[in-house]
């Protein structure tokens, strides 16, 4: 994923150089309020990102910017209202991990993959998992040899989301036993664990680390490859023992395939500038999550990848998508 990050760096900072050019073949676009979709509750990393760029965006693009959180079913929702509009002014702010499993998890899909095309990504930040500061696991070692006394409650932004995926791909490679307590977005399970109703959750670092620094929540592990600044006494996963294993939440936009090149084009490189600006990257990089931009193919080219990737997931995990081992 390291090469994929410093290849969507230099393939933005590329598109953002013609941006210039984009606005004169999408002149009038947007000519009224753009509605920006985010398929899960306030609070999250991808409602967190909206609501930090949304002003300068609508100066950028001389148009109000309208956040609309539509929640339900993991995200399938607000990403169906997005798929479906007709209007050239609604897009879509997610996890991208999260749109790229829906269509592995869900039998009737109420949209196809080939309605949404990709924009740009915006950011990525490491998962961080966490548990509640009562929990007699401090380590990836204690917490699997605690499970197997009895399974640990696990919070996650939805089933079939991505940290829930990422759960049972860290199951599958230590033998935590879990029994899995899905809610509507990251900011819910985060608060549920919090309040020490459940005992874990894997979540995002930009909505995480504040539940952390304010000794709410205590980390087990990182989701890199290698530490975090923000944390450097927190271990990762991978050097635990669950070999190489990395995620996090990969935060992009999609928009409807009946839009306009030019005005995809033109919304991407706006994106892009926004999302590089001094104080956005710093108030990003404090959160613990780095900017990542990209080529609208190479989004949709981004989408593709983890489909894939899940789908292996999916696939070794078997009866144990569930949750329960």
């Amino acid at each position: 994923m390291t090469l994929h990050r410093r290849t969507f760096l230099q393939s933005g900072a590329a598109l953002a150089g013609a941006a210039l050019g984009v606005p004169a073949l999408a002149a009038g676009w947007p000519s009224r309020p753009l509605r920006i979709i985010i398929p899960f509750a306030p609070g999250g990393t991808s409602d967190t990102i909206a609501r930090l760029i949304g002003k300068p965006l609508g100066d950028l693009l001389a148009q109000p910017i309208v956040i609309e959180n539509k929640t339900g079913a993991n995200g399938i929702i607000g990403a169906q209202s997005t798929a479906q509009a007709t209007d050239e002014h609604t897009v879509l702010l997610t996890d991208m991990s999260s749109l790229a499993i829906s269509p592995l998890v869900t039998k009737d899909l109420p949209y196809k993959q080939s309605d949404i095309k990709g924009v740009t990504m915006l950011a990525y930040s490491p998962h961080l998992l966490v548990a509640h500061p009562a929990l007699a696991a401090s380590n990836m070692r204690e917490l699997v040899a605690l499970s197997k006394t009895k399974p640990v409650n696990v919070s996650s932004a939805g089933s079939g989301s991505a940290n829930h995926l990422g759960v049972v791909d860290i199951a599958l490679s230590s033998g935590l036993r879990w029994q899995h307590v899905p809610f509507r977005g990251g900011a819910a399970a985060l608060a549920d664990t919090a309040a020490g109703n459940t005992q874990l959750c894997l979540n995002g670092m930009l909505a995480t680390l504040p539940l952390v620094q304010g000794g709410r929540l205590k980390v087990i592990g990182v989701s890199k490859r290698t530490r975090t600044a923000l944390l450097p006494n927190a271990p990762t996963i991978a050097e635990q023992g669950v070999k190489d294993f990395e995620s996090g939440t990969y935060q992009g936009v999609v928009v409807p395939a009946s839009m306009p090149k030019a005005n995809a084009e033109k919304l991407a490189a706006a994106l892009i500038q926004v999302i590089r600006a001094p104080e956005i990257r710093a108030r990003l990089t404090e959160a613990g999550a780095e900017v990542m931009t990209s080529t609208p193919q190479e989004t949709s080219d981004f989408l593709a990848r983890e489909n894939k990737r899940w789908a292996n997931v999916i696939q070794r995990a078997g009866a144990q998508l569930e949750g329960n081992a």
